[in-house]
């Protein structure tokens, strides 16, 4: 038995609903799916490859690999047009319709093979095909996926007694494997010393990690600490409706205050590089060329001198975070080094919900966040164009811009990849020339395992795959 311990549980098993980044990860465990990404989160094929008959035409051609469900039957064209109809059926809610509008028909041609004819045309299309497939013949018996999974990936369910308890078979070897729900941080790392879990990953305050390290190099202690670059991003958002945030020249004098370096450094242990746009560098439409905003706090104190912010008249904000001890370290800081050019900042924390309520409403002046498992430069529409603000998308900033939405409109649009990857360049350079958000840093992942725990890669966006490799030597 393999036991990976887990910072909160998944919410569903049903890939058709799962939106957090537990559920989605142990997802893809249990389902295949058509689609996957690369190393330069480039998409490639999985279940089936492609054709581009025409800009709106795809034919897809099912493979041998994944083709077998769980329950012996054998994976078809059928149960993948079954699976996407479903999520596109508005009267299901499936949270993933929104990405999939512009499928006008999905039609069968035979067993292992299928066309998807859209509305118009996306040349990104493939990448959007990443839902994991489940058998049509369950599925219009109403089979209640969520908590019995049925899936044709590398694990099959075995039970779920609880929320703190998810148990899977690995196919391959009859691997049995659980998840183990322990919220406390500190209770995690205590669980794996003493052998009750086996494996971790992220979900650890700097201290601890750093306390894992010294255990490491300790003969005897039985721990092995690893470290991988990361693509999820952490940024600080403002709401642009608030008169004093709309300046853009105020939101440079904020970054300029900020020393990330510092705070990756000693807040960090190092443990994040630098970012200056929402996809890193090495992305397929990442840019490479976009500097580095400088800790420059003699700039910042000019800026807020110009637009009329002065010592007796001072620019205040409130600056909203969780009650997770380190984001409330990380408010402190960046109240303290804000302070030091005139700034003065209010720190507001709350519970998980009630932060996350206020951020999605539009109730903030300023907050941070991160961005967990970006692939599809899409995302940019979602998160900057001005019609999607919420409920419409996830621009909760407020951020409206007519060179930016025609940027996003013309990458849409665009025939080649490359066209595309063109656009989303200049598009991001616009974003860091007007920061609707200030680009913090992609956060590395961390993996701590017991003595004799092998073969387990870290994944650029943190997803588990690494499981279907690990073993106990």
């Amino acid at each position: 038995m393999l036991r990976f311990g887990l910072a909160s549980a998944p919410v569903t098993l049903d890939p058709r609903f799962a939106t957090d980044a537990t559920s989605t990860r142990i997802n893809r465990l249990l389902y295949a799916r058509l689609v996957d990404f690369d190393e330069r989160l480039m998409p490639t094929p999985a279940l089936a490859d492609w054709q581009r008959l025409s800009p709106t035409h795809y034919r897809f051609r099912l493979g041998n690999t994944g083709r077998d469900f769980h329950d012996g039957s054998r994976l078809t064209a059928r149960d993948v047009k079954a699976t996407y109809d479903f999520i596109l059926d508005p009267a299901n809610a499936s949270p993933h319709r929104a990405s999939l509008t512009l499928i006008e028909r999905i039609e069968v041609i035979d067993g292992d093979t299928l066309d998807f004819h859209l509305s118009r045309a996306d040349v990104l299309f493939p990448a959007y095909l990443v839902i994991g497939i489940l058998p049509v013949q369950q599925m219009a018996t109403g089979h209640a996926f969520s908590r019995d999974p049925l899936g044709s990936g590398p694990f099959r369910f075995r039970a779920w007694p609880d929320d703190g308890h998810l148990q899977l078979v690995r196919l391959r070897d009859g691997q049995a494997l659980t998840f183990v729900r322990v919220s406390d941080p500190t209770v995690r790392v205590l669980k794996l010393l003493r052998g009750e879990v086996d494996l971790l990953q992220n979900d650890l305050s700097p201290e601890l990690v750093h306390y894992l390290q010294n255990k490491q190099n300790k003969e005897g202690e039985g721990i092995t600490v690893r470290r991988a670059r990361g693509s999820n991003f952490t940024y600080l958002g403002f709401n642009l409706d608030d008169p004093q945030l709309a300046d853009p020249a105020v939101r440079r004098a904020i970054a300029q205050a900020i020393d990330r370096e510092a705070i990756v450094h000693y807040l960090m242990d190092g443990s994040a590089r630098l970012a200056s746009a929402l996809l890193p560098p090495d992305h397929w439409a990442g840019n490479a060329d976009l500097p580095l905003i400088a800790y420059d706090p003699q700039a910042a104190r000019a800026a807020l001198r110009a637009a009329g912010f002065t010592p007796d008249n001072p620019l205040r904000l409130h600056y909203k975070t969780s009650t997770d001890p380190f984001r409330v370290r990380l408010a402190t800081v960046l109240q303290s080094q804000l302070r030091e050019v005139g700034i003065e900042v209010d720190l507001l924390s709350y519970d998980w919900g009630t932060f996350y309520g206020d951020i999605k409403a539009g109730n903030f002046q300023m907050f941070s966040l991160s961005w967990v498992g970006i692939k599809t430069p899409d995302i940019f529409h979602y998160v900057f164009h001005s019609d999607a603000v919420p409920p419409r998308g996830a621009n909760r900033g407020r951020f409206r811009d007519a060179r930016t939405d025609a940027l996003i409109e013309q990458a849409t649009a665009a025939s080649t990849l490359e066209a595309q990857a063109k656009l989303y360049r200049q598009l991001q350079a616009r974003l860091l020339e007007l920061l609707p958000y200030v680009p913090l840093w992609y956060e590395d992942h961390v993996l701590a395992a017991r003595e004799g725990i092998v073969g387990y890669a870290l994944s650029l966006d943190g997803n588990y795959d690494g499981l279907i490799s690990v073993r106990r030597k």
